[in-house]
């Protein structure tokens, strides 16, 4: 809690060992001869760079909470320095040079939030394609880094057009030749308060999910804060006749009983999640009496734990004015109890924490979002469960 209260008999063999359908394996194959081909001969091999910056962790105990093979971070917390003209700094700038960095600091695992970067940067300004992903492929590989999912693409339409079901299918395409296993969207399956409207957002995650889980990924969504205060589902309608009233059921909840477990998959921000719980304590119900009732988002996460394979480990400071409850700091320097949040939680070998802080690049320093992206990976390799 917080301060608040695939063809020879081999190939076939190999990839049924691996569990991948024959894209993804196709996709993982290429990607493979693609590094070897693209890594330049003074670069560390995948090895080697696995091996770099871990060497001090020394962390194969039973204490540590984030093993560091778990330590990851999404990019958009170091989108000023991908975005940046590699021209017109010394800065770290565009993928390659910041998986590099990333790499040093520590992190084994990063979160795409989309495939731009400045025009200037190695492979170009967009790498939204299959050549595009082919390229960043390499570059996590010869850093030590994997994929492990993307804010992107998710259809706005509903039933599904086929211009919007292509895209789809060429961003699971992209996501398998990364060698991801989730692939998502950073914002809310539906922004409505509505019964209806969480129907209906589950039908079409339900269908969604089926299609990636056809092409070996788990799709996931990603909360706000908003997801997790009351579904209005009862009492007096209002004039465009909806309800008004709530049986005290979240909406996230009540998404997380109506999906199918199989297919559809969630990302915890944790900072958003302790946000609702200061704004989201108290609910008017079907009879018109007033109820309390305090959001625990690790007690969420336990009882459907296996629902949330990412989180986003986001820290912030009390701040009672802004109608949120805190403000965004670097991640292990605000008062979220992370030690508490993820002992409770468990399943270390399963969770893929992603540390984010969105407000990270500044105008006043440039290197600001990489310099807070190295405080967060320390902090979170220094989480240890606490001794009794």
């Amino acid at each position: 809690m917080t301060a608040f209260n695939d063809e020879p008999a081999t190939g076939e063999a190999l990839r049924r060992a691996l569990g991948l359908n024959r894209r993804r394996f196709l996709s993982t194959c290429t990607a493979a001869a693609t590094a070897a081909i693209a890594a330049p001969v003074l670069g560390a091999s995948p090895a080697l760079a696995q091996d770099r910056g871990r060497g001090h962790d020394h962390d194969h105990g039973g204490d540590v909470l984030v093993p560091a093979n778990k330590r990851g971070i999404i990019l958009y917390t170091v989108r000023d320095a991908t975005g940046r003209d590699p021209l017109a700094t010394d800065l770290p700038s565009g993928f390659r040079e910041v998986f590099k960095q990333l790499s040093r600091f520590g992190y084994r695992q990063v979160e795409f939030a989309g495939y731009g970067q400045h025009a200037n940067a190695p492979g170009g300004a967009s790498l939204e394609s299959v050549q595009g992903a082919k390229l960043l492929r390499s570059w996590l590989d010869e850093y030590g880094l994997r994929a492990q999912g993307n804010h992107g693409f998710i259809p706005p339409s509903w039933p599904l057009t086929t211009a919007d079901l292509d895209t789809f299918k060429k961003h699971l395409e992209i996501a398998n030749i990364l060698g991801m296993a989730h692939m998502g969207t950073g914002g809310d399956p539906t922004g409505s308060a509505y019964r209806a409207d969480w129907d209906a957002a589950a039908d079409k995650w339900n269908a969604l999910g089926q299609i990636a889980r056809r092409e070996g990924l788990k799709l996931y969504t990603h909360n706000h804060d908003a997801a997790y205060g009351f579904l209005l589902d009862g009492g007096p309608l209002d004039a465009q006749g909806n309800p008004t009233r709530s049986s005290g059921i979240r909406k996230l909840e009540y998404f997380l009983k109506i999906t199918d477990p199989k297919v559809v998959w969630l990302e915890m921000d944790i900072f958003w999640a302790h946000v609702a719980q200061y704004k989201f304590h108290t609910y008017t119900a079907h009879d018109g009496s007033t109820r309390e009732k305090v959001f625990d988002p690790a007690g969420l996460v336990v009882r459907n734990n296996k629902r949330y394979p990412l989180f986003h480990a986001k820290d912030g400071v009390v701040n009672t004015t802004n109608g949120m409850g805190y403000d965004m700091v670097p991640f292990g320097t605000g008062v979220i109890d992370y030690t508490t949040f993820f002992s409770r939680v468990g399943d270390r070998n399963y969770h893929n924490p992603m540390v984010e802080q969105d407000n990270a690049p500044s105008s006043m320093d440039a290197g600001q979002s990489l310099t807070h992206a190295k405080i967060g990976y320390d902090n979170l390799a220094a989480l240890r469960k606490r001794r009794h």
